[in-house]
């Protein structure tokens, strides 16, 4: 069996615990945040934030999961580009165009049946995401126009080019918003709304969860097999570490940097395909002049879960069981801005993840060597003991 040490020493475990230090961190800022503000009922708002998604009942779970699903494939677009090297700040205008794509077919094509029709518009999505993201990478491979400046001007155009095309297309003037998707294009609860529900609510007040999660899971699985156990996810990585070795030994860099933002664009699409096919309360794109902050919340979806595509999984949930609990908040006598400051903290402090991840390592290290260097002295003075207890014999 491996040692304790030789366990918290692996890769796997160092980011685990580089990533829980940096939630830590950024907790207890956040409440020195709420002591500030509200000294008398900062614990009380401290306790209800650890709480999360049980502030309430099992309803409160099923928030956060349906909360977290687009944030697990946003987190996902921006930690894939960054495992090949490149930062894809673009997920936020991948994410809408991919959420018209998805509204646009489950609204108009509703000569397919379900379950085709909400599959066919999650592929769709997907299609519609990777083409808006394959314009920055052919700018990055042929052109080496940084990718985080064309893709945070693809994000404003992908915002008003949805605006457009929903006005051109799926527009409901009377509410201004896009149209209904037909229930054929709504993705199946799988009972999940049973299971996370209101049990007060006497089973009508059912929580908005469904299927969406379970295929945002499979997506991130096999998201870590490509990268991990493929020749194709090792030529991506290859390339993000040195794309002149990788020229080199005979990897096309050009194709990957391509590949890298077109698939990472296809997640952020099925993200805003997931969130909108959803059929909770009427769900519709707004037009408004605004980015979708699902994309941006999934950079530090990401960078908390140190673009591993199974970290990404816990550190959406997280994110979102944070922001659940951030909203029961209202209850107490705080300003609602306090809330997003606390999230916010934790957010920011996510970014840490990596100093720690090169942190812990040395200090665990450092204790392994003075610990071995100490029983090596130990060992040394024994001999030494029998050696001048033979000599006095």
């Amino acid at each position: 069996m491996r040692k304790a040490k030789d366990i918290m020493l692996s890769d796997g475990a160092n980011n685990a615990f580089s990533s829980l230090f940096a939630i830590f961190i950024g907790l207890l800022f956040g409440f020195i945040v709420l002591l500030i503000s509200n000294p008398s009922e900062a614990v009380q708002g401290f306790t209800i934030i650890l709480k999360g998604g049980f502030n309430t009942n099992a309803k409160g779970l099923g928030q956060v999961l349906y909360f977290a699903t687009p944030l697990i494939m946003t987190g996902l677009s921006v930690g894939f580009a960054f495992k090949t090297g490149l930062f894809n700040i673009g997920a936020a205008g991948q994410f809408i165009m991919g959420a018209f794509a998805a509204v646009y077919i489950g609204v108009k094509w509703t000569f397919l049946p379900a379950p085709l029709h909400w599959m066919v518009a999650i592929l769709g999505a997907a299609l519609i995401g990777g083409l808006w993201a394959l314009i920055p990478g052919l700018m990055k491979a042929y052109l080496n126009v940084h990718e985080v400046i064309s893709t945070i001007m693809m994000n404003y155009i992908g915002m008003y080019m949805a605006n457009f095309l929903i006005k051109a297309t799926v527009y409901d003037s009377k509410k201004a918003l896009s149209m209904n998707t037909a229930p054929s294009s709504v993705l199946p609860k799988g009972g999940l709304d049973y299971v996370f529900y209101n049990p007060l609510g006497n089973g009508k007040d059912l929580s908005t969860v469904n299927s969406g999660i379970w295929i945002a899971i499979l997506i991130a699985i096999v998201m870590y097999i490509i990268l991990n156990k493929t020749t194709f996810g090792y030529e991506l990585k290859a390339c993000g570490f040195n794309k002149h070795a990788s020229r080199y030994a005979g990897i096309n860099e050009k194709r990957n940097i391509v590949l890298s933002m077109v698939i990472a664009g296809a997640l952020a699409g099925v993200g805003g395909a997931l969130l909108y096919l959803s059929g909770a309360n009427g769900r519709h794109i707004k037009v408004v002049d605004v980015l979708a902050v699902e994309g941006f919340n999934g950079i530090p979806v990401a960078l908390l879960g140190l673009s591993n595509p199974i970290g990404i999984i816990f550190s959406a949930i997280f994110i979102s069981y944070i922001t659940q609990g951030g909203n029961y908040m209202q209850t107490l006598d705080f300003v609602p801005e306090v809330i997003d400051i606390i999230i916010a903290c934790i957010i920011y402090f996510s970014a840490f993840a990596f100093l720690f991840r090169s942190i812990v390592p040395r200090i665990l290290r450092f204790r392994k060597d003075k610990a071995a260097a100490n029983a090596e002295a130990e060992a040394a003075s024994i001999g030494a003991e029998q050696t001048e207890r033979r000599e006095k014999e």
